[in-house]
């Protein structure tokens, strides 16, 4: 089961003054992907649309969380963390925690590679 959650602002805020994602969003289940995008971007729709028909019988459980930063106030301030601190100015740029851990990164993947990233 795939379980959707939205960063709110004030995540967003504290995630770019602690340079990484708070433990509530990274730990809070055993597999996590955050995904960072602006509202406009096709391959981000592409990827949700395929996401969310599997979502129900995706047999793993993932949490996806997910900040559309260009719907943002802290949009200037986001997209220069995620360009400079996370060092990727594609999107949507996607990171994958296990544990809590960073695990690895990816911008546009299909749905199945998403998944993979969780073997």
């Amino acid at each position: 089961m795939i379980y959707w959650k939205k960063i709110s602002d004030e995540e967003a805020r504290r995630t770019i003054a602690a340079r990484e994602f708070p433990d509530e969003i990274r730990a809070s289940r055993d597999k996590v992907a955050v995904i960072l995008t602006q509202g406009w971007c096709h391959q981000w729709l592409s990827l949700k649309h395929g996401l969310e028909r599997v979502a129900s019988s995706e047999t793993r459980e993932i949490d996806v969380h997910i900040f559309v930063y260009d719907h943002s106030p802290v949009f200037n301030e986001f997209l220069t963390f995620k360009e400079t601190v996370l060092g990727n100015a594609v999107i949507p740029y996607i990171r994958y925690y296990r544990d809590g851990k960073y695990r690895t990164d990816s911008n546009y993947v299909t749905v199945e590679k998403f998944l993979s990233r969780f073997n």
